[in-house]
């Protein structure tokens, strides 16, 4: 697992990733679900589809944002959910969201870090992260933090953005998120969401000339998971992963 070359991640990435977020709540699934051309919504099913099929009861849901995949989850499984994200914006839109589903009795969200989770080891029978490697500053450390509070049998699912492999759709997707993802940013959401689109492509290369995906198998393995699977969605643009703790 050498790092590689490549635009380098900022020096604290969980600052960087509070301040870059903290003003996107308020129409964060619509604007995620249109700059994606309809795919966000695809991604999550898949990495939800993971969880459900551990059958859990209580599923810790990592850099949760404004509860999409959280409430997800519950629908889906009847389990209880717990919440984290860094973003204090995030967590009181999804609290709001959370209200307005009227599951505040089955989901609990909370102020955490990735990296340092405030529960004991074993807790939960399903841990689930999305778009979290790229905002921390070890994600080797990170994902067997997130191994830790899994319990034995239990499911980790997660949830990233992807460089497509192929020469044609990687040309495509490049100018997606040169072009497309600042400029139809800054008509939906305005400055925000502008920093956020320049911001995202070079940053998911990047992360990805440092950490190629035999890299995020690796790290999987070190945490001790064991049927680890990678799932490429839309020609390259989502991943999803899955492991079991033995």
């Amino acid at each position: 697992m050498t790092a590689r070359t490549g635009p380098r991640p900022p020096a604290d990435p969980n600052a960087f990733a509070r301040d870059l977020f903290t003003g996107l709540p308020a129409r964060y699934d619509a604007i995620a679900y249109l700059l994606s051309l309809g795919q966000d919504r695809r991604w999550r099913r898949a990495s939800v589809d993971a969880i459900a099929a551990a059958r859990p009861s209580l599923v810790l849901d990592v850099a949760t944002g404004p509860a999409g995949v959280a409430l997800a989850i519950a629908k889906r499984t009847g389990a209880r959910v717990v919440g984290v994200d860094l973003t204090p914006a995030m967590l009181a839109r999804g609290k709001a969201n959370v209200a307005r589903d009227g599951r505040q009795s089955q989901i609990h969200l909370a102020l955490a870090r990735g990296e340092q989770l405030p529960f004991a080891d074993a807790t939960f029978d399903a841990v689930s992260f999305s778009y979290l490697l790229r905002y921390v500053a070890d994600p080797l450390s990170t994902v067997a933090e997130l191994a830790r509070v899994l319990a034995p049998g239990g499911v980790l699912a997660g949830l990233e953005f992807f460089v497509p492999p192929r020469r044609l759709w990687r040309a495509l997707w490049r100018v997606h998120t040169t072009a497309v993802l600042p400029v139809g940013g800054a008509i939906l959401g305005g400055r925000e969401w502008w920093e956020v689109g320049r911001f995202l492509g070079p940053s998911i290369t990047g992360h990805y000339e440092r950490h190629p995906l035999p890299d995020h198998v690796a790290w999987w393995h070190a945490a001790g998971l064991t049927d680890v699977r990678t799932r490429v969605l839309s020609v390259g643009g989502g991943l999803v992963m899955s492991g079991r703790k033995p």
